[in-house]
């Protein structure tokens, strides 16, 4: 049986920021991936967007992660060159009720420590973005877009120039929860021993801690997939920040974002489905995202969105169900020495990834 001090399993944008804290201490890392390449499943199937954290309760895990995350990211982007854009973002009010909405997102983000939103009046939109059509908008300067697979190989380099491992075509079929340590068995029959081991499968992390064996059911989540449709813009879109409706309940609504490239996309809706597997976009969803767009972007033209792509989120909440936090659970969560599980890691997970992955370290820490 081969031995390792910590395993992480899952190369997407937070298992490789957690294998870099790990590795950057100083601690021997190997990072286990399925695929044959990092970051396939939801880290590249997202709106690569840097949120500030904005809607968030106040002391969750997610509005701390993101505001420390998002500061994080930007100066390690800045120093890296990762190409990146700190461009702005406007949630836009098309009704009179979504203006007093507008003054509770802002009053929510003051208390994450985010202080520099500001509510504009329609005309002060259209100042800055005049094919925008709205009653009222809420500016977060903040905001930005992340070439996101730039960002994960920086983060493998980082990882392996400090002496860590990353394995693809390694999946995990199953583990058991010893006294003298983790023993993770993979496809290829390979039983590998561990003093610590990470599970940030993503949108098989439900099911994976399920197969550990010695780890108590009730500390799993269940696993549901919410599938988000993108539509691409055919030509140039008339803008230079991104717009946002204001949030919907599994989501913030049909928003528009751009890329490094400034070309522009629209996306996510919310499609509950059963599989994670199921990514393929249906051209007759466009009908809904043309009535969407063109309540704050009227001019959009008949045939100008395109299907594009979709991605999966891993939510440990369901239909109807109250958005949940992050689930990073640690010895004192489950009872097993050198064991997180991260379940629930959807957006701001690319935001809060240094953060995450600091924080995970912490855990682990002897």
């Amino acid at each position: 049986m081969e031995e390792f001090d910590c395993a992480v399993i899952g190369a997407g944008v937070v298992g490789l920021a957690i294998a870099r804290a790990l590795a950057l201490q100083g601690r021997e890392v190997i990072v286990l991936e399925g695929e044959g390449a990092i970051g396939t499943g939801t880290s590249s199937r997202n709106s690569e967007v840097i949120h500030a954290g904005i809607y968030y309760p106040r002391g969750s895990l997610k509005a701390r992660l993101c505001v420390e995350g998002r500061h994080a990211l930007y100066a390690y982007a800045a120093e890296r060159g990762v190409p990146h854009r700190r461009c702005g973002k406007l949630v836009v009010a098309t009704s009179p009720p979504q203006v007093g909405e507008l003054e509770s997102i802002i009053a929510k983000a003051r208390l994450n420590g985010v202080d520099d939103m500001a509510l504009l009046t329609g005309d002060q939109a259209r100042a800055l973005e005049p094919s925008l059509q709205c009653l009222a908008a809420a500016h977060s300067p903040a905001t930005g877009i992340i070439d996101s697979h730039a960002l994960m190989l920086s983060f493998q380099g980082d990882l392996e120039n400090a002496g860590g491992v990353l394995a693809l075509k390694s999946s995990v079929d199953r583990a058991q929860c010893t006294s003298e340590g983790i023993v993770l068995h993979t496809s290829d029959g390979t039983a590998l021993r561990c003093v610590s081991v990470v599970n940030a499968a993503g949108l098989s992390a439900p099911a994976l801690a399920r197969r550990f064996e010695g780890l108590a059911p009730s500390t799993v989540p269940p696993a549901f997939f919410a599938k988000g449709n993108y539509f691409t813009l055919a030509g140039r879109a008339p803008f230079s920040r991104l717009i946002y409706p204001v949030p919907e309940a599994a989501g913030l609504g049909v928003h528009l974002t751009l890329d490094m490239g400034g070309q522009a996309k629209f996306g996510p809706d919310v499609q509950w489905v059963d599989s994670p597997e199921d990514l393929v976009v249906d051209p007759q969803r466009g009908d809904g995202f043309y009535a969407e767009v063109r309540r704050y972007w009227p001019a959009l033209p008949d045939g100008a969105l395109i299907p594009g792509y979709a991605g999966i989120r891993p939510k440990i909440s369901g239909p109807g169900e109250p958005a949940r936090d992050f689930v990073i659970d640690g010895p004192a969560a489950h009872g097993f020495p050198g064991l997180v599980n991260l379940f629930g890691i959807e957006s701001p997970g690319l935001t809060s990834s240094l953060a995450i992955g600091r924080h995970v370290a912490e855990l682990l820490a002897p």
